[in-house]
């Protein structure tokens, strides 16, 4: 068995008040008299509150009274926002259990060996999954992005194979046509020889045709 009651230090929250209270009674103790049972109370219920857990069931116990609970009646537990943690009961009712608060819900979950289910393993598995989820869409988009980013090389790749291809035809088409200018020059040049060579032989007949008459 065991026991989850309040822990000990509240009595020194007790004692803070004790000492409140102390000083209003000092200064009228018959009309203030009753304040001094406000620590006297706050003893009692942290002493008597706790939730005994066992293999035959909970019992529970607060101030003004007492209960049990079998295991085949308790559903499963929740969680509120504010107060102690509460049992669902297989007729859809509600029970509190006294001094079990969130942070020790796990001693109560140990405790039942199973019989409550493990809220925080659950929780633990839930993020956990979520966390394999995020990393999973991570991965793919970190695939999808290098693969865009393969795409984008190649087809860059392509167009610089592209503008080279160009490039080169227009150096072979510009090496084609000054061939053909020098071509066209060397004709040109051929043409200016022929034309001028025959005045250059003429000139010595007309130096030989000279002495003839003479004599």
């Amino acid at each position: 068995m065991q026991v989850i009651r309040i822990t000990q230090m509240a009595h020194l929250g007790v004692l803070v008040l004790l000492f409140c209270v102390f000083f209003a009674f000092v200064g009228w103790p018959i009309g203030l008299w009753w304040l001094l049972l406000l620590p006297v109370a706050a003893a009692v219920w942290i002493e008597r509150t706790r939730t005994a857990v066992s293999a035959d069931g909970l019992d529970l116990r607060t101030v003004f009274g007492s209960r049990h609970l079998d295991w085949a009646q308790v559903a499963g537990v929740s969680i509120p926002k504010r107060g102690f943690v509460r049992a669902h009961l297989d007729d859809d009712t509600e029970v509190k259990l006294p001094a079990v608060s969130y942070d020790r819900l796990r001693d109560l979950i140990r405790a039942s060996n199973g019989r409550i289910p493990d809220l925080f393993a659950a929780e633990a598995a839930a993020r956990e999954a979520q966390y394999e989820a995020r990393e999973a869409e991570t991965k793919t988009a970190s695939t999808e992005e290098r693969e865009a980013e393969t795409t984008s090389a190649e087809a860059e790749n392509g167009e610089a194979e592209t503008t080279t291809a160009d490039t080169e035809g227009s150096k072979a088409e510009a090496k084609k046509v000054e061939g053909h200018k020098t071509e066209t020059n060397g004709r040109g040049a051929g043409r200016k020889t022929g034309t001028t060579a025959p005045d250059e032989t003429e000139a010595p007949a007309a130096d030989t045709a000279a002495p003839d008459s003479d004599s």
